[in-house]
């Protein structure tokens, strides 16, 4: 009987054990604001909603960075933002799982859990987004030394809604849309781009998208100001564009107008429309899509961006 009960005993520990190391590493979750949040409404009956069985966030009052810490880093870093309409973010498929794909790649991961536009806590909500992508890259340059990270070496990915917020970044990081503390550049130095939404235009726009940035009647001057590929300059980092072309949820014309701008200003970019694979695939679920993390990994090693 005593074998037996020390046997469990040592069971519970192993389960109290992992339950612990895997929580720590979920856990390296950070605020992004340490003065204040700009632009923000307190509003107490906002609270944010985390769906553990979809891995689903809404409401997001707080905006935070998770890291993910590779074995082996090779100095790289890239900030997620999760897709979902910019009603919610689908944290789970396209913020942790695509960390983990990184972290094998020997690159440093933050996750953003940025606000999602609302005029329950903001004051301007189209802003507020691209408020909390700026603050990130800015925090991550400030403590690159912190994580063995290269300044110089700072990339964003976004999925779908998240890629018009990675894409808003790399057209508009000096854009002042707060008060920043210091004079550190919030601009990436790569991008990825994976069924993203991208103009705002009515010809291409994912409606549900804009409804919630924007708002249901917005003015041309709004819808242009937020149409990225109107304002790619010879500045504007290089980029990696995926999208298949039986999307049904956002055109993979999207990604096909912002090649075009790229290219006109010489911004070194790759784009991979695939047959298949619908929109929201995350890593890749099915038809040709599933692979185009192989075409990401060269383009990576291509640009010099990892070794």
């Amino acid at each position: 009987m005593g074998q037996v009960l020390k046997v469990v005993k040592f069971k519970i520990y192993v389960i109290i054990f992992i339950m612990a190391t895997t929580s720590f590493s979920q856990s390296n979750e950070f605020e992004i604001w340490k003065n204040g949040i700009p632009n923000s409404i307190n509003n107490r009956d906002y609270q944010e909603i985390y769906e553990n069985e979809i891995g689903k966030i809404s409401k997001v009052t707080n905006p935070t960075l998770t890291v993910f810490i590779p074995e082996n880093p090779n100095g790289t870093s890239v900030i997620i933002c999760p897709g979902g309409g910019y009603a919610y973010l689908s944290i789970d498929k396209e913020g942790y799982k695509p960390a983990q794909w990184f972290n094998s790649l020997g690159i440093t991961a933050f996750v953003l859990k940025y606000r999602l536009p609302s005029d329950d806590i903001m004051e301007n909500k189209s802003v507020g987004p691209l408020q909390d992508a700026q603050e990130s890259v800015r925090l991550i340059r400030r403590n690159a030394s912190k994580w063995n990270l290269n300044p110089d070496k700072i990339g964003i990915i976004g999925f779908s809604a998240g890629g018009h917020l990675a894409v808003t970044l790399s057209t508009q990081y000096d854009e002042k849309t707060y008060q920043a503390q210091d004079t550190t550049s919030a601009k990436p130095n790569f991008s990825m781009l994976i069924y993203p939404v991208i103009s705002m235009t009515d010809e291409i726009v994912h409606k549900g998208s804009r409804n919630k940035l924007l708002g249901k009647n917005s003015s041309s001057e709004l819808n242009d100001k937020y149409s990225p590929e109107k304002h790619v300059t010879t500045q504007t980092p290089p980029a990696f564009l995926v999208h298949a072309l039986d999307d049904g949820g956002v055109s993979f014309e999207n990604s096909m107008v912002y090649l075009a701008a790229l290219k006109k200003h010489n911004v070194p970019a790759e784009m991979h429309i695939y047959e298949s694979g619908g929109h929201g695939f995350g890593l890749g679920n099915k038809g040709t899509s599933q692979f185009w993390t192989e075409a990401c990994l060269k383009w990576l090693q291509l640009s010099k961006i990892i070794n």
